[in-house]
């Protein structure tokens, strides 16, 4: 991997050091361009005209959605963002009282709030599994707690405060073997390293464009294994995902198309394609394999510093970092790195529900490199961060 020149490629690189990649990676020159372009091209012609000109580029952004998680293009459905891409999937399946969602104490706020919001409105019960020694889903207590009136396994594959890679394929092989429709958010696993449904054996998969697949804010996705379709209801019905018969019914669009809307954001949608292409190229292999390497070296350096406690979870771990600064809050912290030109963000309690019962952790400092970055720019937040400890901001 051409570090140098994929931060040449990488406008942002060259007045920040962004270790924010979690939140928003930084988009490339080339995906930028092509963003504008249709923007401008709108401009022009109009955007029923700029997108009927775009309509073979718009096609292979399905395609190439696909090709990266190892699924068809009929099963792809795009989105505004993953949580309305999640929604789709989870308001889909049937529920009535007392039946039983199971999901994990790592689990995403929105999807945690559209959890009980289930259990409000349908009677269902929200069954939080416990996590195992190392931290994520215990998949022996999750197979357990399955039984007859399980409707559902939601699962966070990587959560949002912390570095821990839940087994999202162990979880399948459960699913598999019970029968359980299985929806996995991979938000914060799409673009970091290689994810493959047939691998990890979910039903539904949804992703972002913003994080670390570096395309623009205000895209997702959603993929539906095309053989469940049938135990569906998608919650919201319009004219791009039904069919009028003639009369006074309707039938669902074929595919994962049943659960999209028609307007879309054609100049995201073709910068989020340039975005999958780049990662396709360079190799989610060999992605995973920098960020891991990039993300252990945050880790150690933090871990070695006195007065910086890193609190991630899990046997395996990402390019996720969590952390705190004794005697300094965590939005002091990400204040201060900022003014040094360090992008790092704090994650909520809010977010991490469930978590929060169990270990109550403060907001942290989230650390999230990217490929882009380099050794460098990462010993020098952690030696930043050292800086601070035990000072009283």
């Amino acid at each position: 991997m051409d570090v140098d020149a994929l931060r040449a490629g990488t406008p942002g690189c060259r007045n920040r050091i962004h270790l924010n990649n979690a939140g928003a990676a930084l988009m490339s020159q080339q995906t930028l361009d092509v963003v504008v372009e249709h923007l401008r091209l709108e401009a022009r012609i109009g955007g029923y005209e700029a997108a009927d000109a775009a309509a073979d580029r718009v096609a292979a952004v399905y395609s190439g959605l696909a090709e990266l998680l190892g699924g068809r293009s009929d099963e792809i459905a795009l989105f505004d963002n993953a949580t309305h891409a999640w929604q789709a999937a989870f308001y889909s399946v049937p529920l009535r009282p007392g039946d039983r969602i199971l999901t994990g104490r790592n689990e995403y706020g929105s999807n945690v709030l559209a959890y009980l919001q289930a259990a409000r409105r349908a009677g269902a019960e929200v069954v939080v599994v416990p996590n195992d020694a190392d931290g994520q889903i215990d998949t022996s207590a999750l197979a357990g707690l399955i039984d007859g009136r399980t409707k559902l396994i939601g699962l966070t594959h990587v959560p949002t405060a912390g570095g821990l890679v839940n087994p999202a394929a162990e979880v399948g092989r459960i699913a598999r073997a019970a029968g359980v429709p299985y929806l996995l958010d991979a938000t914060q696993s799409v673009g970091q390293f290689p994810v493959d449904v047939a691998e990890i054996g979910c039903d539904f998969l949804c992703g972002t464009g913003r994080k670390f697949l570096r395309g623009p804010r205000g895209t997702g996705f959603l993929w539906v294994r095309h053989g469940v379709l049938d135990q569906l209801d998608p919650h919201i019905v319009e004219i791009q995902s039904a069919d009028w018969d003639g009369a006074r019914g309707f039938g669902w669009a074929p595919g994962a198309r049943r659960f999209a809307t028609w307007e879309l954001n054609y100049a995201a949608v073709l910068g989020l394609g340039v975005a999958v292409d780049q990662a396709l190229n360079l190799g989610l292999a060999e992605i995973g394999k920098r960020n891991e390497e990039l993300g252990d070296r945050m880790r150690g350096l933090l871990e070695d510093t006195p007065g910086v406690t890193v609190h991630d979870l899990g046997r395996r771990r990402c390019a996720i970092v969590t952390a705190t600064v004794d005697g300094v809050e965590s939005e002091l912290v990400v204040a201060r790195l900022a003014e040094s030109g360090v992008n790092v963000t704090s994650t909520e309690p809010a977010h991490q529900q469930f978590d929060t019962e169990e270990r109550n952790p403060p907001p942290l400092v989230r650390f999230s490199p990217h490929y882009y970055n380099t050794e460098d720019e990462v010993e020098h937040a952690a030696t930043l961060v050292g800086a601070l400890t035990g000072k009283r901001l």
